[in-house]
């Protein structure tokens, strides 16, 4: 036996003195007598029960009260001599979960089981010595981690079985005993034991329909049965034995007869059952066998008006649609409807891979489920807390040589030198002004402009195509069409002959009419026009010959705010029984197919009854339209040319709606585990009609939104070789205010390839003398079009030597954007920052003077023509070519990246590069950045102070931005670097050409939550006001590094002080939990229960763009640790 020391605590204390007297008596054998010890204890309990200053003195750092009672225990065996004692220790005073710790910290746990196990020994037991122990051990094992491991190496496991079978009539012996049960059962390998040894069975004893008496022990049944049954053994152990209607039945008995809701939490303790055992497909299949679906959909909805009863309707909620059957989507195949081939496909690329897949695989789902019929035993309580505790973020760079800048250029210069002629500046005289070529248009064919041909007069829509019916209507060109001004100064484009013609007559000689607002001056870069001149030389896969009216009329930003919607209570929940009623009600649904592209022949179905879709233009996106009920629509978005997946972006129109009808629409092959959809954001709607009537602009709209994991399963193919995967929904609800009306839904203001073009012919025209503009063409895509490259600065004052030398060595900045398509957020900024460049403000004209701007405004133009989302034509992620990009296949960034190591190679490497994206996770607008010193502080790697020694002057221009521009969050930024980012545009240019502030500027798709603007949805004005302000920011850039400016106006930035409150955070927050990486991007939790991932019957979501899933908790949180960073 253990000796326990025998010092104390210097004090008069009368409890001390006791606890003397039991250690001497203990270590003198003198507790044979044990009235003796009997006494001694009893006066300690008095102490402890009525002085809070004894509690204090056993407690205090030193103290051996505790050892002397353990040592007691030990040597006598005899609980009831010191047992109350402990008892009262440890649970009955105040802040005894802290003395729960100490007793087990002293080996208490082992001394209480090995009396367990010495009194079963006894014949009989002793009931009272069995009672008081097993209350212990109830109290006492939640906070022993090794408790369960303890139990059955003791063999005390066996014992509470065996008191358990002996005692079912003793309810006073039962409850403690089933309270041990539960602890038991959080260790995997005990639960397994005990359903072997009879315990489900046992609990099924227990339990039962519902009634008044015993409703504690009922509880605590419930909560040890759902113990035992979250392994999965137990679980397929339940099923055949035909367990789950019997608790079906429990569940609607209790359900219907506690009328007063005073027992819910027995009745949530059949749901968590029910939960666990449907975590198998077993399970599932025995619960829909048994009508479950139909029951929990009835008394879940009949609990509805009870807001206290949330947690069973959530829980009921989440059974269902775990057990909801899964369903292939309702595609011929996941990949893309259109195809484009490529000069040379990669062997084991991803285009590769897609389109060498054996004969006869079915790549739009997996038959197979996850993979629940693998048992994992392992031997640990609260497998949750071990998860937390060895949390790693394994994304983050730990090699050291690949954090500091390559010492050695990779391309010869003679390869380089072709690239000179991109940088005419570094060598322009003046003394020859050179001619500055607008883009040329490549090809000339027929474009359809948006005319009043589909529609009555005065409610126009886009022509169809010639192959969507047997009497097309003709294919206008620009030629055909008369462009007049009415009398209220709109473009009239009409039409004197055809359809129009018999119209006229029907509406008494009034011709159709296409007004087109005159927006003009409130929007100087575009002109309806010149956008379908630039339309004649987009080059698109399917050919598109239709201009969406968006495009065409222009977007004039709404002068009211948008506020961030504020969620509904409940919304996901009356979403997700609505989608339960189709399989409980199937008679009810149409199942009708309205548009599918597919049948490319005639993707449109119309038949006068229902909404009709379109998305056959430039970025449109949209697959297929199904009709499920009257007002309700599935959408399906196609996957990326090339690809089999990226469904996020979409932009398709929609006609022939009728007015005040409550219209849902679900979009159903989203794939990211979660949305801003979700936290306020909406989507946007740009309604001919409004346009028309003078307000052309895209609104946000849509009510009842909410994002969730949906009943479709995701094919392995498309998910990284996961099975068990699931496709979310996007839904939200629309009521029209027009009738006749053609409205456009769009994931963001959309920007096209050709508004782009048009736009930079207009930033030519506002070319003065004073500026030096210059377009190139990089390079062609894989699609045929022109990638733009733009050479902005100030002319030199004059042509004499020293001004010419001034022009030459300006600092350069380079800018690029929209390498993902569906970021079109990006383009927003582009162009503020381009339109802030060629203005005629004081400050455009010193930061012309300051800089030479190189930009690439758009890197992936025929992502962008071609409806994706991330991809270009090749199938892949252009931001994650950099490190080598191929000529043939990703030609942008192959000539961008060859830019740069031309600049780098002449010793000219820009002072600043920045990449525009959005960001689909995030609120705000806020940088990316890359920093050795800040990677380093995230990992164990030992470092000395030289090899972290690092300029901190890549912290300054974000800094500045959170000080000048509204949307900017500096506490949104990070500047550490990812294994999975090292081939983006920032790691690379950082690390190969050596450019110190290299970065990924992201924005908000959905709005602010600090500043300005907080509490908003971010519109184009924003956005552009955005890219206006890295402009005023580059010129205090400019002008905070020159030496005289520093000094007077350091204390502005103060970036070193801003790092080092940034580690101490990072350390701080390492101290209370441990995963490395500090900067997350999560969402206050919602109310109500959202559920995505885990609880579904799917593994752990693995994907990097995914969220961590979190079971059963009121949360609704975002991906952790920047993982769904767009860059």
């Amino acid at each position: 036996p253990r000796q326990p020391k025998t010092c104390f605590v210097p004090s008069n204390s009368r409890v001390l003195m006791l606890l003397g007297q039991l250690e001497r008596l203990n270590r003198e054998a003198m507790l044979a007598d044990a009235e003796i010890g009997r006494q001694i204890t009893a006066k300690i309990l008095h102490l402890i029960q009525t002085q809070e200053k004894t509690r204090k003195e056993i407690m205090s750092k030193g103290s051996s009260g505790m050892e002397v009672i353990l040592a007691t225990l030990e040597v006598t065996g005899y609980l009831y001599i010191c047992g109350s004692c402990v008892n009262d220790r440890c649970v009955c005073v105040p802040g005894g979960g802290r003395r729960v710790g100490v007793f087990v910290s002293k080996g208490g746990t082992g001394i209480l089981l090995q009396l367990v196990l010495s009194g079963s020994k006894e014949s009989p037991p002793s009931e009272e010595l069995m009672l008081q122990l097993h209350s212990l051990l109830a109290k006492v094992g939640p906070k022993d981690r090794k408790f369960g491991v303890k139990a059955r190496l003791n063999g005390a496991l066996n014992v509470t079985v065996n008191l358990l079978k002996q005692n079912l009539q003793n309810h006073k012996l039962l409850l403690p005993c089933l309270q041990v049960l539960r602890v038991y059962s959080s260790n995997s390998v005990n639960a397994v034991s005990l359903g072997k040894n009879g315990v489900l069975e046992l609990m099924f004893k227990i339990i039962g329909p519902y009634s008044k008496k015993n409703t504690s022990l009922l509880k605590v049944s419930l909560d040890t049965l759902g113990a035992l049954l979250k392994s999965k053994t137990n679980a397929r152990r339940a099923v055949d034995r035909a367990h789950v209607p019997v608790l079906l039945y429990i569940y609607q008995d209790w359900h219907r007869n506690d009328t007063r809701h005073r027992h819910m939490l027995i009745r949530k303790g059949v749901l968590g059952c029910l939960k666990n055992i449907t975590n198998i497909k077993l399970g599932r299949k025995a619960f829909i066998d048994a009508d479950g679906m139909r029951i929990l959909y009835n008394t879940s909805t009949e609990c509805l008006p009870v807001r206290t009863l949330d947690p069973l309707i959530n829980t009921s909620s989440l059974i269902m649609r775990k057990c909801f059957p899964k369903n292939r989507l309702p595609l011929p195949t996941i990949k893309s409807v259109f195809h484009h081939q490529l000069p040379h496909v990669p062997a084991g690329g991803p285009v590769a891979q897609l389109y060498n897949q054996p004969l006869g695989v079915d790549d739009v789902v997996d038959e197979s489920d996850d993979n629940d019929d693998v048992e994992t035993e392992n031997d640990t309580e609260n497998e949750e807390e071990d998860k937390d505790h060895h949390a790693r973020n394994d994304d983050i760079e730990t090699d050291i040589n690949k954090l500091r800048p390559k010492e050695t250029h990779s391309r010869p210069f003679e390869e380089l030198k072709i690239y000179e002629r991109f940088f005419l500046e570094l060598s322009e005289d003046f003394q020859v002004m050179q001619d500055r070529h607008p883009f040329v248009s490549l090809s000339q064919r027929p474009i359809i402009v948006p005319t009043a041909q589909a529609l009555p007069p005065k409610y126009p829509t886009a022509a169809p195509l010639q192959e969507e019916s047997p009497t097309p209507a003709p294919v206008h060109t620009l030629d055909t069409i008369n462009i007049t001004k009415d009398h209220d100064g709109c473009c009239d484009h009409s039409q004197g002959t055809g359809p129009q013609e018999e119209w006229a007559e029907e509406e008494g000689g009034e011709g159709a009419v296409l007004e087109v607002p005159d927006t003009a001056l409130l929007l100087p870069l575009h002109d309806p026009d010149l956008y379908v001149e630039m339309v004649k030389s987009t080059r698109s896969v399917p050919q598109y010959s239709e201009v969406a009216y968006p495009d065409y009329f222009g977007h004039v930003a709404p002068t009211f705010r948008e506020h961030i919607l504020e969620r509904v209570y409940g919304v996901q929940r009356t979403k997700i029984f609505q989608d339960i009623e189709r399989l409980i009600h199937p008679n009810d649904i149409l199942d009708k197919v309205v548009y599918d592209l597919d049948i490319q022949s005639c993707p449109v179905i119309d038949d006068g009854e229902s909404l009709k879709f379109n998305s056959q233009f430039e970025s449109g996106n949209l697959r297929k339209a199904i009709q499920a009920r009257k007002f309700e629509y599935d959408l399906v978005l196609n996957s990326d040319i090339n690809s089999n997946h990226y469904h996020q972006w979409f932009y398709f129109e929609v006609s022939g709606m009728r007015v005040g009808a409550p219209y849902r629409f679900n979009i159903i092959n989203c794939e990211k585990s979660n949305s801003q959809f979700n936290y306020g954001m909406q989507v946007l709607m740009y309604s001919v009609q409004e346009a028309i009537s003078g307000r052309p602009r895209w609104v946000r709209t849509g009510t009842d939104i909410c994002y969730y994991k949906n009943h479709f399963s995701r094919s392995s193919i498309a998910a990284g070789g996961q099975k068990g995967k699931s496709y979310y929904t996007m839904t939200f609800s629309m009521t029209f205010n027009h009738k006749d009306d053609v409205c456009y839904f769009a994931y963001h203001y959309p920007y096209t390839y050709s508004t782009l073009k048009m736009h930079l012919q207009k930033l030519e025209a506002l070319r003065t003398p004073q500026i030096y503009m210059r377009q190139d063409i990089l390079c062609e895509t894989l699609g045929g079009n022109s990638c733009p490259l733009l050479t902005i600065t100030a002319m030199p004052e004059s042509t004499s030597n020293d001004q010419i030398c001034q022009f030459r060595n300006r600092p350069l900045v380079f800018l690029s954007s929209r390498v993902h398509p569906g970021e079109t957020n990006a383009s927003w900024v582009m162009k503020g920052t381009l339109e802030f460049l060629m203005g005629s403000s004081p400050l455009a004209h010193s930061l012309r003077e300051a800089y030479i701007f190189k930009i690439v405004p758009m890197l992936n133009p025929d992502g962008v023509v071609n409806g994706n989302h991330r991809c270009s034509l090749s199938g892949e992620d252009l931001n994650r070519q950099w490190q080598s990009p191929s000529p043939e296949l990703h030609p942008t960034i192959y000539h961008t990246k060859s830019l740069l190591q031309y600049l780098a190679a002449i010793q000219r490497a820009p002072l600043v590069f920045c990449d525009y994206h959005g960001h689909s996770r995030k609120k705000n607008v806020f940088m990316y950045g890359c920093s050795l010193k800040e990677t380093v502080w995230q990992t164990n790697i030992s470092a000395t102070s030289c090899e972290l020694h690092e300029d901190l002057g890549y912290r300054t221009l974000p800094k500045i931005l959170s000080q000048t521009a509204p949307a900017f969050s500096m506490a949104s930024c990070s500047f550490v670097v990812e294994r999975s980012k090292e081939a983006t545009a920032r790691v690379v240019v950082w690390r190969e050409i050596g450019v110190q502030r290299s970065y990924t500027m992201e924005s908000t798709l959905c709005g602010c939550d600090q500043g300005k603007y907080k509490g908003l949805q971010i519109g184009t004005r924003e956005l552009e006001e955005m890219g206006a302000q890295f402009c005023v920011a580059l010129l205090r850039l400019k002008r905070l590094t020159s030496p005289l400016e520093l000094r007077n106006h350091a204390h502005l930035l103060d970036v070193e002080s801003d790092l080092i409150e940034t580690r101490c955070k990072m350390y701080n927050l390492n101290l209370t939990k441990p995963t490395t990486y500090v900067l997350e991007d999560e969402e206050h939790s919602f109310m109500e229960e959202v559920d995505y991932s885990a609880e579904s019957g799917d593994e752990p979501d693995n994907d990097p763009d995914a969220a961590d899933p979190h079971d059963n908790r009121l949360s609704d949180s975002e991906s952790n640790n920047h993982r769904d960073s767009l860059t």
